[in-house]
């Protein structure tokens, strides 16, 4: 493959060069090295569609495979590389499609769960997030023209993620770059700049790569006095092209050992440890649309397992926990309207002799509901309520149901919508304020955020997976709470109806983890951590000023390619 390149006019809507004027002189345009500005007509040889075809393809394959179940994090970086390599000095309009087919490389196998509502939602899902793609491509190609690029694309990233995490019906941020790496040294500057910061490195890293590359290719070209590659009529020399791709590798080996030691800038105090219990109760059908088998089972099932955890505190097989954690729909009766229901978790909170915290649907005078944890106190009954905050559209509620009903039958099974709570899920459970985000609410920055803010000291994510079980989906939501963990320097715990539940530590490895399709209890001994990280504090500013970053040098390479064709 060779990099050719040229500054001439372009034909519009071609990637190939238009050819001069007739009785027009031909003037040289002077050009710079590719790792530093990729412009408008650089090629990759004369199969230059055919590389970038390969490269937008394996750029989505890289990031697949870089992200849970498979774990092969260091793919990441290659992905932002592949993606940058694909688009590099071809026009928006090829950049776009060349976008799309890495995103639906990455995004159609990704969300390949959600079949188990239809062939038609997962690929309806698959398509919305592959369209992000698109203009994040589309900008890629210009401001690979600028230098300094691998900034700027790398800041372009986040600002696709910052909208796919926001719009439409809330956003949908799954298959982050961040979400690849939850304990690697990448994951680090989540402390300091949440899930943004994480995905700003590894494209930044992938971009070093490229542009190291670039130059040494350049240097080879030099040292065999190559003149058929223009893309090296620099000026430089070989060895000022070594130098350069030797400054890009250190530079790219600096933002991945960086990620390290950033936890501890800011680290909070370990104030207090708590000895928690968890039931994951297992559920009938799992993998299944519907799980919820016979009347009251769901809630039998957790039940028994709070009895089951008593029992084995008695016998002293484990230490006396001070309080009791259970999944999202550890009950699928509502409590509050159900006498037995009610009576049934009474009595396991009065055998376990602690608070509760029983994830349940507590219905609405309306019809609707809210998805909700609520701590249930021995003796007293329910306490403090968490409701849900980011639901999950066409599973929890039907957005716009008239409409969509006429033409998905399916849709009639959701029976009644979900409505989405509005406060943090700061809870205060035998003395140790819990951040509660019930599952979906841990793919988003807020909600684990704020209920820090309020003084949360260990991060509790209750979460029903069991449509999901040995599809990937659980571990992929496992690795964003290893995130959490790390962006806000506390435990975490998961705790599902059916697996995977886990103890995250606090720099994001896993302390334990249950087996999927199977009841479990477990005890472990967490610290209740006081303070906040500097990504706690910052909030949201670290991704609004990277995608301002990139945003701004799409405008700017906009308006200097217009100058230049003035």
């Amino acid at each position: 493959m060779v990099a050719e390149h040229t500054e001439q006019g372009d034909v519009p809507g071609s990637d190939k060069p238009s050819p001069e004027p007739v009785g027009r002189e031909r003037t040289a345009t002077p050009t710079r090295s590719p790792a530093f500005a990729l412009a408008l007509g650089h090629r990759w040889g004369r199969g230059d569609l055919v590389w970038r075809v390969l490269a937008a393809a394996g750029s989505g394959l890289a990031q697949l495979l870089a992200l849970p179940p498979h774990g092969l994090w260091w793919l990441g970086p290659l992905s932002a590389a592949l993606l940058a390599f694909a688009v590099a000095g071809t026009r928006v309009r090829r950049a776009a499609w060349l976008g799309a087919l890495s995103g639906a490389t990455l995004m159609v196998p990704l969300v390949r769960w959600q079949d188990i509502f239809g062939v038609d939602v997962w690929l309806l899902i698959a398509s919305a997030e592959t369209a992000y793609f698109l203009p994040m491509a589309m900008g890629l190609a210009l401001v690979t023209r600028l230098p300094a690029w691998p900034l700027w694309t790398a800041a372009l990233w986040v600002a696709q993620e910052a909208v796919r995490a926001r719009w439409p019906l809330g956003g949908f941020p799954w298959g982050k770059l961040a979400f690849a790496q939850p304990d690697t040294p990448f994951v680090g500057y989540a402390a300091l700049g949440s899930s943004a910061l994480v995905t700003f490195s590894v494209a930044l890293t992938g971009g070093l790569l490229l542009w190291s590359v670039l130059h040494a290719v350049s240097a080879r070209g030099a040292v065999r006095g190559d003149r058929s590659d223009r893309s090296g009529r620099s000026g430089r020399s070989a060895p000022a092209h070594l130098g350069l791709a030797a400054v890009g590798l250190a530079a790219g080996a600096a933002v991945v050992a960086g990620g390290t030691p950033a936890p501890a800038l800011g680290r909070p105090a370990v104030a207090d440890t708590v000895t928690v219990g968890m039931v994951q109760g297992n559920v009938p059908g799992v993998g299944e649309m519907s799980i919820l088998g016979e009347r009251m089972q769901v809630l039998d099932n957790h039940a028994d397992g709070v009895h089951e955890l008593a029992d084995a505190v008695r016998a002293g097989e484990y230490p006396r926990p001070d309080m009791v954690l259970l999944p999202e729909n550890a009950s699928d009766i509502d409590p509050f309207r159900d006498p037995v229901a009610r009576e049934v978790i009474d009595a396991a909170a009065d055998d376990m002799g602690v608070p509760l915290l029983w994830g349940m649907s507590r219905f609405n005078d309306d019809g609707t509901r809210h998805v909700s944890s609520v701590v249930w106190n021995p003796g007293t009954g329910p306490g403090q309520v968490y409701d849900k905050r980011y639901l999950v559209p066409f599973g929890e509620y039907v957005p716009y149901r008239d409409f969509f009903t006429r033409f998905v039958d399916r849709l009639q099974q959701v029976g009644s919508d979900a409505v989405p709570g509005t406060e943090p899920g700061a809870l205060d459970v035998a003395g140790t304020t819990l951040a509660v985000g019930i599952c979906f609410d841990v793919a988003f920055d807020l909600p684990v955020r704020e209920a820090v803010a309020e003084g949360g000291q260990i991060i509790v994510v209750p979460t029903n997976n069991a449509n999901y079980n040995f599809t990937g989906q659980t571990n992929q939501q496992l690795a964003i709470t290893q995130l959490r963990a790390v962006e806000h320097g506390r435990p975490a715990v998961v705790v599902s109806t059916s697996g995977v539940s886990a103890v995250v530590e606090p720099d994001g490895t896993l302390a334990y983890t249950s087996e999927e399709a199977v009841a479990d209890i477990h005890v472990a001994e967490l610290e209740a951590v006081e303070g906040t990280t500097v990504a706690t504090r910052l909030g949201a500013a670290p991704e609004a000023l990277l995608s301002a970053l990139g945003l701004a040098a799409v405008a700017a390479a906009v308006v200097i390619g217009r100058r230049r064709r003035a």
